[in-house]
């Protein structure tokens, strides 16, 4: 490395760190490495086309200044930026670029040589090297005007309205919204997003679920694009990343979230969680992650109450310009229960009865269907609730289940109980493991095959099976 060249960045670091927060010098002076200073030209190494654009939009006066002060109202700047050459192992390939500082106020646009362009390594693929237009993947449909409010979300609705008229400026960030299957968690989420982008249209919204974001940075470690994928997440003004439990056992995927996390809490941009159960229920979540879910506000969605579900009931019918008679809808908020998802279920179902079959709205119709309906809806059960089932059935606790003792009919309970949770959970192995006596997922995963087997070949524990499905489903 050229000494003078280090000696000079060493010198404009030290002006740019008293002008600016520390986790932005950190974030994007840190990793710039000084490899030549030719005259009154400082060439600077950066990770990638990502940050370069950043440091042109965003730092581009700052280190006009800096420049100036070192070396002379004629200082330029060149940046070396890191081509990651995802089509084979050899080396990045390096591209000098010259900075737009001779004229901060007007940036010049910057063309890479033809054969040094290629896709911008962001995980929604957009191609180009100029300021990236992100698709918020919002829902427009989902809005607070068709968000019905009663006693059983009027806190997470109130909270969602304050997050959307002053993101990133409340003491609810992050804001995590949590309940049950179908209670309405990612309709408010969309709706804080439609209605940010409404009120707030320069602020960059997404909308993302877990699963997806985790694919993304599977995809990123995959093509040697890791920086990138960081990059995209820190340059968002308002992240909204749904079921986020479903992070739980990915070690890798959490770790990077965590320092998006900060990057995005620090610089005061938005974050909006959603998940099916409170941070203190979490399994197989880091600590120093948990911890942040709880800085913000928890906002819990909780099953309608019988005026909230009437209420829900005769706004989707007022929408789809549909009138029932008030007995019908009495009937139906009375007979389904769990959740917003069964409710506007068994009205869709009632018009497309009614309008197919040309016949009239009547309460025989509700109870046909309101029956089917309400039999074919899968119970969502929990670990712990399996735990307690084949606990009881095999006359034992909880904690006998859980312990170490390798007793034939501990250890047979305790695998029935993996296999369940496998099967009607949508935890990950690693958490099942985690929750039934801190065992790993090659233990649950030996366990659900020992339980297949024996099932076709033993009768009696084949009987088993058979007891604790009827009991757990019925």
């Amino acid at each position: 490395m050229n000494k003078n060249a280090e000696l000079v960045w060493l010198k404009c670091l030290s002006f740019i760190e008293d002008n600016i927060k520390p986790q932005a010098y950190k974030t994007w002076f840190e990793p710039i490495k000084p490899v030549k200073l030719s005259g009154e030209a400082l060439t600077i190494q950066v990770p990638s086309k990502f940050f370069y654009e950043w440091l042109e939009e965003h730092y581009i006066k700052l280190l006009r200044v800096a420049l100036v002060r070192e070396l002379g109202e004629h200082a330029k700047l060149i940046y070396d930026v890191r081509m990651e050459n995802t089509y084979s192992s050899n080396s990045p390939q390096t591209v000098k670029i010259p900075s737009s500082n001779r004229n901060p106020l007007k940036p010049q646009k910057v063309t890479l040589p033809l054969e040094s362009k290629r896709e911008l390594k962001n995980p929604f693929i957009i191609p180009g090297l100029q300021k990236v237009k992100i698709e918020s993947q919002l829902n427009p449909n989902y809005n607070f005007d068709n968000f019905i409010e009663g006693d059983s979300n009027r806190l997470a609705r109130s909270a969602s309205i304050a997050v959307a008229n002053k993101p990133g400026g409340t003491s609810f960030n992050p804001l995590l919204i949590y309940g049950g299957v179908g209670l309405g968690k990612t309709h408010l989420a969309h709706a804080i997003g439609v209605d940010i982008k409404d009120k707030y249209p320069d602020k960059t919204v997404l909308y993302i679920s877990s699963e997806k974001f985790t694919q993304q940075f599977i995809d990123s470690v995959k093509s040697n694009t890791r920086n990138d994928f960081i990059h995209f997440y820190q340059m968002i003004d308002v992240l909204i990343i749904d079921d986020v439990q479903f992070l739980s056992g990915k070690a890798g995927t959490q770790d990077v979230f965590f320092h998006i996390f900060n990057h995005l809490h620090q610089n005061g941009k938005q974050v909006i969680l959603t998940s099916d159960k409170a941070p203190v229920d979490m399994q197989d979540i880091e600590q120093r992650l948990l911890s942040r879910f709880k800085w913000g506000l928890s906002a819990e969605l909780q099953s309608p109450d019988y005026e909230t579900r009437i209420s829900i009931l005769q706004n989707k019918l007022f929408r789809d310009g549909v009138e029932m008679p008030e007995d019908i809808v009495e009937y139906i908020a009375k007979n389904v229960k769990t959740n917003v998802r069964e409710l506007e279920g068994v009205v869709i179902s009632m018009i497309a009865q009614a309008s197919f079959n040309r016949k009239e709205f009547t309460l025989e119709l509700a109870r046909q269907i309101v029956d089917k309906f309400v039999k074919n809806t899968k119970k969502e059960v929990s670990i712990d609730y399996i735990q307690k089932v084949v606990s009881k059935y095999f006359d034992m606790d909880v904690a006998t289940l859980q312990s170490k003792t390798r007793k034939r009919h501990v250890v047979q309970a305790r695998q029935l109980a993996m296999y369940f949770a496998k099967r009607m959970t949508k935890s990950s192995l690693a958490s099942i493991g985690s929750q039934i006596g801190q065992r790993d997922h090659a233990t649950v995963l030996h366990a659900c095959k020992t339980v297949d087997n024996l099932t076709e070949t033993d009768k009696q524990f084949r009987k088993y099976v058979d007891d604790l499905t009827k009991k757990l489903t019925f």
